[in-house]
């Protein structure tokens, strides 16, 4: 589940390590039938932000950035 994104995902973390963001819509107040599995979407992360240095601008450098910066 979700692998097809991983590719599109990585492309912008590594094009815009800068301005991008990691965010689930949890609680997902939307959905009526299929739920995301939340802890397979952060299990995905390493793959999407494949450097430690990627992670850290992915999980905390832009989003404090963005809210309190």
């Amino acid at each position: 589940a979700y692998r097809d994104v991983v590719p599109f995902a990585r492309r912008l973390v590594e094009t815009f390590p800068d301005r991008v963001l990691w965010g689930t819509d949890w609680p997902h107040p939307n959905l009526k039938d299929h739920m995301p599995d939340d802890g397979l979407l952060v299990d995905y992360i390493p793959h999407i932000a494949p450097t430690p240095e990627l992670q850290h601008k992915l999980l905390v450098d832009n989003p404090t950035r963005l809210y309190w910066g």
